[in-house]
Parts: C-alpha cells; sequence; structure tokens
C-alpha cells in the first residue's frame, strides 16, 4: 500500500451501495475518494462529505466528457451504474464505455459492481430473465474473460464485486418487498414458494468487502469474481426474526407472482422498469416481466443448492466479522435506529415512518440518465 491515499473514482456513490462504499475507504485513511454526481448540494453528496473529503464531478455516467474527468488521475475505480435509471440496453452500453474510458485515463485497478447472471445461471431459461440483473451479468463475465489478456492487464487489471437485494430493502419504502402493517401483524409478500431464498446483502458489509478489493489489487482480488451475501434467507425466516427481536407477532404470505406485481407497483407494472428507457423499444423490459424472472431467480435458490449461489467460507475468511444471519441483522438495525432516534424496528415499519433505501425510490423514478 502506497504511502499516500490512493484515489479511487467512484461512479454509485449517491446510491445506496455506494455511501458504505465511500465511508469505508476514506476512513480506513488509505484512500482518497472521487465521485460522479448530478449535483454537489444534494443530500446524498453532502452525506458521503460527512466521512470526510469528497471531490465531487458534477455529471452523467452517460457522458464520455464526465467519465473522463472522473478516471483521470485515479489509482483505482468502483463502477455501480444504475440500470433502473437507463433501462438494461443504455446500461450495457455505458457499462462497458467506463471500463475502456478508465482503460484509456490509467485507472490501475477497476472493480466492476455487478449482480448474477441469472438467465445464464439458469440455463438460459426466459423464466430466469431479469433485464437489470443480467445486463450486469453479462458484463461482468466479459471485464474478467478480458481480464485475462496480457495487452489489457499490461495497463488496467479488473474484479467484480457481484451484490444482491439489501436486506435494508426490507424496511423500505418503494422496494419490490416492503412491510405494512396488517391487524397488528408486521407482514411481508414475497412470492418465493415453499423452497425459495434470497441471498440478501448487508449494506453495513459492502465496503469492507469493496476495500479488501482494492486491498488485494496485486494479489487475490486481481480477476476475482466476489460474490457476497448474508445468507440464503426466506421471508419466513425474516417474520420468526423479527417476532423474535421485537416481540411482535409477524407474517409471509407468498403471494402469487403476476399478483405481487400489482400490489408493489400498481398501473405502473407495465411500464419501463429503467424509467429513462423507450418504452416502444423491444429491448425495454416492463417492471413486471423484469421482476418475474427477478423472484423466479429466488424460487429456485433456496439452501444455497439451486440458480444462485454463494460461498459463505470464502466470506468467512474475507470479513470475519460480517452479519451472518437475519436475526443479528435485525438486532443491529434495532440498535442503530434507536441511537439515530428512529425508534425501534417495529415503529420504524409504521406506514407514516417508513422510509426509502433505494435512491430510485426516493426520487420517485424520475431524473435524467
Amino acid at each position: 500500500m502506497s504511502s499516500s491515499p490512493r484515489l479511487v473514482a467512484i461512479i454509485g456513490g449517491t446510491g445506496a451501495q455506494g455511501v458504505p462504499v465511500v465511508r469505508d475507504l476514506l476512513r480506513s485513511g488509505e484512500y482518497a475518494v472521487r465521485v460522479l454526481t448530478r449535483d454537489t448540494e444534494s443530500a446524498r453528496f453532502k452525506e458521503l462529505q460527512s466521512f470526510g473529503a469528497v471531490e465531487g464531478v458534477v455529471g452523467s455516467f452517460a457522458s464520455e466528457e464526465a467519465l473522463r474527468s472522473t478516471f483521470r488521475g485515479a489509482w483505482g475505480a468502483f463502477v455501480n451504474i444504475d440500470g433502473f435509471n437507463s433501462g438494461e440496453k443504455t446500461e450495457i452500453f455505458w457499462t462497458l464505455r467506463a471500463w475502456e474510458l478508465a482503460i484509456e485515463e490509467g485507472v490501475q485497478f477497476y472493480v466492476h459492481g455487478n449482480l448474477d447472471y441469472g438467465y445464464k445461471k439458469g440455463g438460459f431459461r426466459p423464466e430466469f430473465r431479469s433485464g437489470h440483473y443480467d445486463a450486469k451479468g453479462r458484463l461482468g463475465e466479459f471485464i474478467l474473460s478480458q481480464n485475462r489478456e496480457a495487452a489489457v492487464r499490461a495497463r488496467m487489471r479488473s474484479a467484480v464485486f457481484t451484490t444482491g437485494p439489501y436486506m435494508e430493502m426490507a424496511l423500505g419504502r418503494g422496494t419490490p418487498f416492503p412491510p405494512s402493517v396488517e391487524d397488528g401483524v408486521a407482514t411481508w409478500r414475497a412470492p418465493l414458494g415453499p423452497e425459495g431464498a434470497i441471498p440478501f446483502v448487508a449494506l453495513d458489509d459492502v465496503g469492507v468487502y469493496v476495500k479488501w478489493l482494492f486491498d488485494h489489487a496485486d494479489g487475490e482480488a486481481d480477476g476475482l469474481d466476489l460474490e457476497v451475501a448474508i445468507d440464503h434467507i426466506s421471508f419466513e425466516a425474516v417474520a420468526r426474526a423479527f417476532t423474535k427481536v421485537t416481540g411482535k407477532p409477524a407474517r409471509w404470505v407468498d403471494d402469487d407472482v403476476d399478483e405481487h406485481m400489482d400490489y408493489v407497483w400498481g398501473r405502473g407494472a407495465d411500464t419501463p422498469a429503467g424509467y429513462n428507457a423507450d418504452p416502444s423499444d423491444a429491448a425495454t423490459m416492463t417492471l413486471r416481466r423484469n421482476f418475474t424472472g427477478f423472484f423466479n431467480l429466488w424460487r429456485h435458490s433456496g439452501g444455497n443448492k439451486g440458480v444462485i449461489r454463494r460461498d459463505y467460507a470464502l466470506l468467512d475468511r474475507i470479513h470475519p466479522g460480517r452479519i451472518r444471519s437475519v436475526e443479528e441483522w435485525l438486532r443491529r438495525e434495532n440498535e442503530k435506529g434507536l441511537a439515530a432516534g428512529l425508534g425501534d424496528l417495529w415503529e420504524r415499519i409504521q406506514p407514516e415512518k417508513l422510509g426509502f433505501v433505494l435512491k430510485i425510490s426516493e426520487d420517485g423514478r424520475k431524473g435524467k440518465i
């Protein structure tokens, strides 16, 4: 590690995943951070500045000029493009272009913010097609394949950081499985079937993993696809742990997939998943199609034996202090909420107190690319 902080350029820094990445890189004292943002006066960018000095570059990920300015002079890069803004097709182009421009501008180690290529992992079966997963997953495989070529490695090396649904989404407004309180019972609706489970990710662990990738750029992280999760967690387990932590009744409703789309998105279920995507473009997926594939992945991933799997022994070695169960996560989250004056978990899932986790929901699925 260099004696002076290495500069890491970040795209997606104000998103749910980007915030803990910026926080943990800065707090280590080993890295400086530059973030591409549309607005340096936004509340989310100011939150980043509360962790330390953050250099802001004003612009969009869909701009070569802004990408060059973000990457120029940086040692490392962490890039997590918002596909729900752009749509699958546009995300693929700009993810590829960002990687190429990072090479041009002299970045030495690149981390691609990734999701599982579920369509491929599911045997290219149509029921597993989820645009926001496959867009990232395709490019993750491309980047790792390029990383094996000597001409590419001579200029920049790469790693892939594969996450999944955030555990925090189970306590948030505007997510695919928001909590509700019905007749005094905490309720989650999620069409997972009897064997389904989701490899949920704890946002508090994300920054630790990404810093580990940068710390080990010259060794184990080079060419690695680091696939992370707390555990494969069913919503039956979520409800059971919620009752154990809070003492309040909780339940999971295994609803029909199509009915679930209407429950979560209403009339918007048949609009583009990427809100800036062209609805007349045959490449554009609707929210209904996108999230039908999304839930089918989890319906066939229970017990870490199905379509989407994780190597938990590897994660234990890389991050010994990681969160390992939904109950542990809920207990920590309860303590954090009380310390922040947000109330306990039961108070926080009341409709008048339910907050946003995802930037896209907070922005009302609006905004420029």
